[in-house]
């Protein structure tokens, strides 16, 4: 059965360009020690992966691509898929510490995947004895996944649907859906009709979607006049550039555990709250070593997760993409944590999905309807160096994952990051994917935008830092001794009662005594 892109699909291969690479990638390091005989070979993990490739579809499965894109491609079966074609490995030059292996990740990032295979591969790298807290003999699963195959819920799911919860092998998830069937690649005749018949229908369903739409589309465009447009309150900063084609890679990591008490600091507050607060908090710090530091705040872009949690719809162990977006001011422009925290808060409770991703679901579901050719060129000419709009500063993504520990031919899964592409007039990418207690951030870049990465690195520590030290002020006692003020009021009215009632009985009294010679005669 021929199985088409959707529209959100198609538009990372028509935006890819040589500098803009739009595919993922996880980046996980795994402990041997717990393997049987307490080591990994390379043809274990190759064997290991060979076992899981029915586990999802995105594993055999490759583009076809019509001509001129006149339509979206379509997904067809591999006819050469072999395994070994998809996974590599090597090992870090010394001295093979946590710069060296951040290089490794970077460069590896940074070069363009075989479009003509399916839109996966695995680099292996081992020598990562000298980073600090990485267990010896450990070593690192780069695994790669072109964004039109999966977003970042399906992308995490077809990963630990790879993993096992055990160092026997017992897969994380027991029983995956089946592998649809998708057959062989169209002929021309049967692909040119499809296009002809979808670029004739694609008006009729436009109109459709777009009358059903109006009201919204009204709304969400009165407020963009209002506020000055797609670039009002967005300062422009380093970050809204061209981007060229050198990526940059460096992480931290903290324990969940802690993200949750300063999360109670201010109730209402979530851990996503926490996770953008600590990036603001690490930009305003970095930009004013700098002297850039603008006095409006940032404004970040957040991903919604459109999938639907009823059974069978949405699911994310479906690959595709099925997510829209918010914009987030992150509050640079505020210097205490805590009261950032609490403004970035009271943004989010009135801003998630119902208004500031509005606009972004329209055009998601409008898209749907526009034909291929048409959302190819519109989709490059907008993300282009020249035409790109500065809606935003960067991007920070938080994706929950397994809070248990996985395992890959026995190793165990210690530490995960997660890297995503970047766009012109977008330099900064910051992913938090969560793995057994502990949340990643994972910080992605560009050598010109960020060439001292590593610093920003340290401002984010800094950042969570203040957070944790942080105490909230007490606000309870000062209501309550404001509150007696106005009872105090009435205590004149006693003095004035006791005033003209003194003056009588002092004056009798002296009069009395001063009379008690009469008494005596």
């Amino acid at each position: 059965m021929l199985k088409q892109l959707s529209a959100q699909d198609a538009q990372f291969l028509y935006t890819q360009t040589a500098n803009n690479l739009t595919h993922i990638m996880g980046v996980y390091i795994y402990d041997p020690s717990t393997a049987p005989g307490g080591f990994v070979r390379f043809k274990d993990i190759i064997r290991h992966v060979e076992s899981r490739v029915h586990t999802s579809p995105l594993f055999k499965r490759r583009l076809h691509r019509l001509p001129f894109d006149m339509d979206h491609p379509y997904w067809v079966e591999d006819e050469h898929f072999d395994i070994e074609a998809h996974m590599s490995h090597a090992r870090l030059p010394e001295p093979g510490d946590w710069r060296q292996f951040c290089i490794a990740v970077a460069r590896y990032f940074s070069k363009p995947m075989d479009m003509n295979r399916p839109l996966w591969d695995i680099y292996v790298i081992e020598g990562l004895d000298r980073i600090p807290g990485i267990p010896k003999g450990s070593f690192a699963m780069l695994h790669r996944v072109h964004h039109a195959a999966v977003d970042g819920a399906s992308g995490a799911h077809a990963f630990i649907a790879m993993s096992d919860i055990d160092a026997k092998g017992t897969p994380a998830i027991a029983e995956p859906p089946p592998v649809e069937e998708l057959g062989q690649a169209p002929s021309s005749s049967e692909t040119f009709s499809r296009a002809w018949s979808a670029s004739l229908q694609s008006p009729v369903k436009f109109m459709n979607a777009l009358m059903k739409m109006s009201p919204a589309i009204i709304s969400s465009a009165r407020k963009a006049i209002a506020e000055g447009g797609m670039t009002a309150g967005v300062p422009e900063t380093r970050f809204n550039v061209p981007v060229g084609p050198h990526k940059m890679f460096d992480g931290t990591s903290v324990a969940l555990a802690d993200v949750a008490d300063v999360r109670k600091k201010v109730p209402g507050a979530t851990v996503n709250d926490v996770v953008l607060t600590t990036v603001g908090g690490a930009l305003r710090k970095y930009l004013a070593k700098h002297k850039e530091l603008p006095k409006d705040s940032l404004v970040a872009v957040a991903p919604i997760n459109l999938r639907g949690k009823e059974k069978g719809a949405g699911k994310a162990s479906k690959p595709g993409n099925q997510v829209s977006a918010m914009s987030v001011p992150i509050r640079t422009d505020i210097a205490d944590p805590l009261a950032r925290l609490a403004a970035i808060r009271d943004y989010t409770v009135e801003a998630k999905e119902a208004k500031a991703g509005v606009s972004a679901r329209i055009m998601t579901d409008l898209s749907q309807h526009i034909p291929g050719a048409t959302m190819a060129a519109v989709a490059r000419l907008v993300t282009s160096e020249r035409f790109a709009v500065r809606g935003t500063n960067l991007f920070i993504s938080n994706v929950p994952g397994a809070q248990v520990p996985l395992y890959l031919a026995g190793a165990q899964l210690v530490q995960q990051h997660g890297m995503a592409p970047l766009a012109n007039n977008m330099g900064l990418f910051v992913a938090t994917p969560s793995y057994n207690g502990r949340i990643a951030f994972s910080l992605i870049s560009e050598r010109a935008v960020m060439p001292d990465i590593a610093f920003f690195r340290e401002c984010i520590e800094e950042s969570f830092a203040d957070l944790m030290a942080a105490v909230p002020k007490v606000e309870k006692p000062e209501a309550a001794t404001a509150t007696p003020k106005p009872a105090a009021k009435p205590k004149p009215k006693p003095k004035a009662v006791a005033k003209p009632a003194a003056k009588p009985k002092v004056k009798p009294v002296a009069k009395a005594n001063a009379t008690g010679k009469t008494r005596k005669k």
